[in-house]
């Protein structure tokens, strides 16, 4: 076991008002797991990925990675988001070598680890090339090489592929799947938050499938579909509308 979310509860206070978003989260993450959580608009799924990471603190209850509370500061946790997040005034290796220099790796290793992670997402030859000049899938390449050079056990994602056409966000999922599924390569484990069902089904072993706000978990599947996926298959849709279903 990985991570452990134990009793997780998150109300907001605004202006006096108290607003529950999540209500007695519990679940865990594995190895090799491959987590998509979906659920309805504002039902709390970004907030859940935020208390994962440590990047907020739940009302109440904790997460434990590896048996210690987590930390936002824990090197073996990474996150990408969905507007890429890059500074604009550094190149695509400097993006991802920033990330290693705050963890005080040194010089030589952090441009050797920058450069096997922009190879490993399809980006070499374009190292020393500014945001401004990729388009939206290649700035997402690098917001992925940027987390897997941290080499994380654990890997999170809100929404990654939601601004991006579908011919380029299909490429980077199988990409993605095919670096999970390598044991010679990060991470361990995926936690995703996505809004669409497809692609959760597509891409996840478990999904976690939360109710409107106040976020409830009412399911926690195992999709038993085999590798690689067909869109096609008559089952994958059985397993797609098994999961609308859920979502109320």
């Amino acid at each position: 076991m990985l991570v452990e979310i134990r009793n997780v509860s998150k109300t907001y206070e605004t202006d006096g008002t108290r607003v529950p978003v999540l209500d007695n989260i519990n679940f865990t993450v594995e190895d090799n797991d491959f987590i998509c959580i979906v659920g309805p608009s504002g039902c709390g799924k970004s907030t859940l990925l935020r208390i994962i990471i440590g990047l907020e603190k739940p009302t109440s209850g904790e997460v434990f990675f590896k048996g210690e509370v987590i930390a936002p500061d824990n090197p073996k946790v990474a996150m990408v988001f969905q507007n890429f997040a890059l500074f604009p005034w550094l190149t695509v290796k400097e993006n991802i070598e920033l990330v290693l220099e705050s963890k005080n790796v040194n010089e030589k290793e952090r441009e050797g680890m920058a450069c096997k992670y922009i190879k490993a997402v399809g980006l070499d030859g374009f190292e020393r090339v500014y945001p401004r000049e990729l388009s939206g899938g290649m700035k997402q390449r690098v917001g992925f090489a940027r987390a897997l050079a941290v080499e994380p056990v654990l890997l999170c994602m809100d929404e990654p592929f939601s601004s991006l056409d579908a011919l380029t966000a299909q490429n980077l999922k199988d990409e993605l799947l095919m670096l999970w599924a390598d044991k010679n390569m990060p991470p361990d484990a995926v936690i995703m938050v996505t809004h669409n069902v497809e692609e959760a089904v597509y891409m996840a072993n478990r999904i976690i499938v939360l109710s409107s706000r106040p976020g409830k978990i009412v399911a926690d599947l195992r999709v038993e579909l085999e590798r690689p996926r067909n869109r096609k298959d008559p089952e994958f849709y059985r397993w797609v509308d098994k999961v609308y279903s859920l979502i109320v």
